[in-house]
């Protein structure tokens, strides 16, 4: 019973620190009409896959939406550690991971999705990994986050892995957004919610296809 309690708590207090956090973040109606300031439209984006070429905008871009995504955190990875992961991460040529880019008509890119293979015991249900997602603030809550997880799911179906996981930590106001998309929370043997979801049937996630 004590176990149980105590996850119940520490659920509710992240339930009100992503509550918090979400007031932080931009509004739809804000981002949209920033978007037509910028005389842009959901049209404007190419979603592409990656390349070495991208390392340097990519690593730029990780740096700047992990920090607003976890502002709290002190010390964050520095441009250099994203390069330098990114580098490493290229050196795997297997076909294991993948990675789609949004990219502005300039050639900015503003938003990545990464996917790879998971096969581990402790969820045998799973075959794949939704590995990150972020977007500039400024462009989220805009279709393209539903847009890159359709990607990754179409992807995953196509290598033949029908299901996928995602980890982060239950503090994120990003939970939302995976819960809109029919993630289901995954919890530990204690009750708590470690802000990880699952998707057992990647076929609706399939079907979100880009703006028209």
């Amino acid at each position: 019973m004590g176990i149980k309690i105590s996850g119940y708590i520490k659920n509710l207090v992240n339930a009100i620190i992503r509550f918090r956090l979400g007031l932080k973040r931009p509004t739809k109606a804000v981002n949209t009409r920033l978007l037509h300031e910028r005389r842009e439209n959901p049209q404007s984006f190419i979603i592409r896959e990656v390349t070495t070429e991208d390392i340097p905008a990519l690593a730029e871009l990780h740096v700047k939406t992990w920090s607003d995504t976890y502002p709290n955190i002190k010390n964050p990875p520095t441009y250099e550690i994203r390069e330098w992961q990114w580098r490493d991460q290229f050196k795997i040529s297997d076909g294991s991971w993948f990675c789609f880019v949004v990219e502005k008509q300039n050639g900015e890119l503003i938003g990545f999705a990464k996917g790879k293979k998971y096969n581990h015991s402790d969820l045998p249900g799973y075959s794949g990994e939704l590995n990150k997602i972020y977007l500039l603030r400024e462009y989220q809550r805009l279709s393209l986050g539903r847009q890159l997880v359709g990607y990754v799911a179409r992807r995953f179906i196509s290598n033949g892995i029908n299901s996928m996981v995602l980890f982060g930590i239950p503090q994120n106001p990003s939970c939302g957004f995976h819960e809109t998309l029919g993630g289901e929370r995954l919890y530990g043997k204690n009750g708590e919610f470690h802000g990880g979801y699952g998707w057992l049937d990647l076929q609706k996630l399939a079907a979100i296809y880009p703006v028209e």
